[in-house]
């Protein structure tokens, strides 16, 4: 006799279509541990039934969690759970800065097969164009467009992440500004190519939309006679999740217009279409080098990212790219063409979006103190004084959680934003309590609100 599945159906809350939300109910369920492998989930007529759907939207859920190698079909018994749940240990990473895993190894065994089917072997027997295949440079193209970010195939560079990307706007910009302007809290692998091109920083003071136009135009206005390139991140601002709405945009845009300022825009974060927050390089594209990448969207081990330079800069962008040495493995151009062509990469692009909005109110329920934030991605940010934050990262140690330094991200000697970042996506969702609670309980400690006898030592 065929077991019966014990999983109670359900679809998720949002306005995606009965089979995306129905998807995301069952790979919640998968990988938080409700579900486990080998266990089989209903027919398809007795879920469509039980939810008043069609059975073509149970079929498009199943699909989609089968492209994601979270189930599997067996002929003529059903679809069962494909994914065996890890088991951390005690220690959680809260530093590094990622989204959950989407793609199961059984989804990466599919793709590689189907690539080997049908890939070309060009991509891996001569050397690409410095800029990337045209081909792929479309694909991307379209896949930007979704995002809002409406470029030609032939007016973006493909690169090896967006560290690479930023790099090389740095090198074809430095020879032509004096110094550089950033949040006074911001990206240290930036950080970190600025100082190595002795390029002298400015930091500027920041509030809940990120950066301040009144402080920016003063260093503008001090600094008259030299040229300055400005780097910000508008949306969902690490560390501090701040994001820009309409009005900030377009007052920043109007004071590197009116200095000649270059502006190297950070869209890492950027997921949506989002009409009412245009990029700087929609406002400003004359002067503004914006930056994307697949690995904070859709999977951190696809090391893709897109270089928009202004039109006037492209092609200085080129030999600059081509001294960088860092050619975008072949596997990966062939991955991303497949995922997006399939439609995989939107599925899991809208899963992660709802994983980041059920985090961060995980967060926001267990440190009320924690910043909620305009946008989603996975990261949080604790606001607090700097030597409280040096506090509570040290007990967290002692406590079994990672957290960052919080010094890694000061632009400026004495930011007035001092904080703690918390990455959300390198911990599984349903150990995320524990290693909040355990954020909270370094928080009481450097605060001297408890004693250290009350709380277990990891």
């Amino acid at each position: 006799m065929r077991l019966q599945s014990l999983w109670e159906p359900y679809l998720t809350e949002g306005n995606a279509s009965p089979a995306e939300r129905l998807a995301e109910a069952v790979g919640n369920d998968i990988l938080c541990g409700k579900l486990k492998v080998d266990e089989r989930l209903p027919a398809h007529r007795d879920l469509a039934w039980r939810l008043g759907i069609g059975v073509g939207s149970v079929t498009r859920a199943y699909a989609i969690l089968e492209r994601r190698g979270l189930v599997r079909s067996v002929h003529g018994r059903g679809m069962f759970v494909a994914v065996r749940q890890e088991n951390p240990g005690t220690r959680f990473d809260l530093a590094t800065n990622m989204p959950p895993p989407m793609f199961s190894n059984r989804a990466l065994a599919s793709t590689l097969t189907r690539l080997a089917k049908q890939v070309d072997p060009d991509l891996f027997n001569v050397y690409p164009p410095v800029a990337g295949h045209l081909e792929h440079r479309r694909i991307m193209a379209h896949w930007l467009a979704g995002l809002g970010i409406d470029v030609a195939p032939e007016d973006l560079l493909l690169t090896s992440g967006a560290q690479q990307a930023l790099n090389v706007a740095l090198s074809v910009i430095r020879p032509s500004v004096t110094y550089a302007i950033t949040e006074e809290q911001t990206y240290p692998g930036m950080l970190g190519a600025m100082r190595q091109s002795r390029l002298p920083v400015h930091g500027v003071m920041m509030d809940a939309e990120g950066i301040l136009p009144t402080a920016l135009d003063n260093i503008l206005q001090r600094n008259r006679g030299e040229r300055a390139v400005v780097y910000l991140t508008p949306t969902m601002h690490n560390p501090t999740t701040a994001t820009m709405e309409l009005q900030r945009r377009q007052d920043i845009a109007a004071l590197c217009k009116k200095f000649d300022a270059l502006i190297i825009e950070d869209g890492v974060y950027v997921a949506e279409r989002d009409p009412s927050r245009p990029s700087l390089m929609e406002l400003a594209p004359e002067r503004t080098f914006h930056v994307s990448s697949l690995s904070k969207i859709l999977s951190p081990g696809l090391r893709i990212g897109a270089l928009l330079p202004p039109a006037c800069h492209m092609e200085d962008c080129l030999p600059a790219l081509l001294a960088s040495s860092l050619m975008i493995a072949p596997l990966s151009y062939a991955m991303m063409a497949q995922w997006m062509e399939d439609g995989t990469a939107e599925s899991v692009r809208n899963a992660l979006h709802r994983e980041a909005l059920r985090r961060q109110e995980l967060v926001v329920s267990n440190l009320p103190e924690a910043v909620k934030p305009r946008y989603h991605a996975f990261h949080a940010w604790l606001p607090m004084p700097a030597e409280q934050a040096a506090r509570v990262t040290e007990h967290a140690r002692h406590l079994g959680v990672s957290l960052p330094a919080a010094t890694s991200f000061q632009a400026m000697d004495a930011p007035s934003n001092t904080g703690i970042r918390l990455a959300l996506g390198n911990v599984p969702f349903r150990k995320q309590p524990e290693a909040l609670k355990r954020v909270r309980s370094a928080c009481l400690l450097a605060e001297e609100k408890v004693s250290r006898d009350t709380i277990p030592i990891y």
